[in-house]
């Protein structure tokens, strides 16, 4: 699916909701693309203790340029399938840079 929008959905609240497909333990953080109807994303934090949860905050909070209190773990803490809840950022923004991060895909 190539929707950007389909990676995420806007809540009643006008939060966005974010499906997440997350590998810890990579070489780096890094926005790695699209993997089905989520944002794949790499971390370099071990999934011990909740460190890749923390590190999932703290990365997207940097990458959408808001403050961490703005990102929530919505569902997943022990699943590499999340759903992340974002205050603060624009729909049409997000759809934007993931599908920045896709044209960079390999394909």
């Amino acid at each position: 699916m190539n929707d950007a929008a389909s990676s995420f959905v806007v809540g009643r609240d006008g939060a966005l909701l974010l499906t997440l497909r997350v590998q810890p333990g990579a070489k780096k953080d890094a926005v790695a693309g699209r993997c089905g109807n989520a944002l794949k994303i790499r971390l370099a934090a071990p999934p011990v203790d909740g460190k890749a949860n923390a590190a999932l905050l703290v990365f997207l909070a940097r990458w959408l340029q808001i403050p961490k209190s703005a990102i929530s773990l919505k569902s997943g803490q022990t699943s590499r399938q999340k759903v992340v809840r974002v205050e603060g950022v624009e729909a049409e923004w997000l759809a934007r840079q993931i599908r920045q991060v896709a044209a960079r895909q390999p394909r």
